[in-house]
């Protein structure tokens, strides 16, 4: 019998992660047997550490994109594969591999009669990521979200959106992308393995988690009113019309700027210079196709 071990983020969501964690165990168990272990009063890395030690078949989360960001970089470079049952705020993860997002019964029968597909991985030093890494003044939107504790959902970025819209300055980046360089004065760089952050916002469109390849979107020094306007634009993904937006595409990505810090997949990675790698195939994850 396959032997799956399961980790769950009982509070992600405000609690969400109970109720659907339980809907969730009730498929894996038809058809596994089930180990679970919660991360409520612990270190997130060390039960999964432990998980992983157990020697299953597969590792299953639920939680949210800090979750999936943490159980990556237990199962990166490896043939461990990773299921993911979303139960946080933005799950832009689990969106962009077709995973369903507010049907736990369904993530779990993808997992329990599916098959693992490759998935391309970033990585900062030794961090791994799945999604975007943003620096610039969505960076300073994403740390003041992880602050905040209401409202839950899109209103809680959108919020801290324009709390950060009042200070913010343009700052100088470097962009170097496979040797090629820019330098310009703007506002935000971020670079996407899959397309969206902050539950939708389709900051890289074009990003595809399967094609080698990571998109940057990178935004040139505009007004707080464009900025704004940009933003109401991304989850469609239509901000690219904008004239100060630019693009690029490559495998290996360093950004410099004084003062200004980095976050992937919604977690702090460090201050700037980042060196980005993509790694083609890095993981494997129970997808949708």
């Amino acid at each position: 019998m396959t032997f799956v071990s399961v980790v769950v983020n009982p509070a992600a969501a405000a609690g969400t992660g109970a109720r659907v964690a339980g809907a969730a165990l009730a498929v894996l168990r038809e058809n596994a047997r089930v180990e679970v272990r919660h991360t409520e009063g612990a270190s997130v890395a060390e039960v999964l550490r432990s998980a992983v030690s157990d020697g299953p078949d597969a590792l299953v989360v639920c939680g949210g994109d800090g979750m999936v960001h943490a159980a990556l970089q237990v199962v990166a470079g490896g043939e461990l594969p990773l299921g993911v049952v979303p139960a946080g705020t933005g799950n832009d993860f689990a969106r962009a591999l077709g995973i369903p997002l507010h049907d736990p019964v369904a993530a779990a029968r993808l997992i329990g009669g599916g098959s693992p597909r490759p998935v391309d991985l970033a990585c900062v030093g030794d961090t791994w990521f799945g999604s975007v890494l943003a620096c610039g003044f969505d960076s300073r939107v994403n740390a003041r979200t992880n602050r905040m504790r209401w409202p839950r959902g899109r209103s809680r970025y959108t919020m801290a959106t324009f709390a950060e819209l009042a200070s913010f300055r343009p700052v100088d980046f470097v962009v170097e992308v496979d040797g090629e360089s820019r330098e310009f004065s703007g506002m935000f760089v971020a670079v996407g393995n899959t397309t969206s952050y902050g539950g939708g916002m389709r900051i890289c469109p074009a990003a595809d988690p399967y094609d080698g390849q990571l998109d940057l979107t990178m935004v040139s020094a505009v007004s707080r009113i464009d900025l704004l306007r940009m933003f109401s634009s991304v989850y469609q993904g239509n901000h690219l019309r904008h004239p100060a937006v630019s693009t690029m595409r490559g495998q290996r990505v360093r950004i410099s700027c004084a003062g200004v810090e980095a976050y992937a997949d919604g977690e702090p990675v460090g201050d700037l210079p980042v060196e980005i790698t993509l790694r083609p195939a890095a993981a494997r994850v129970y997808t949708s196709s």
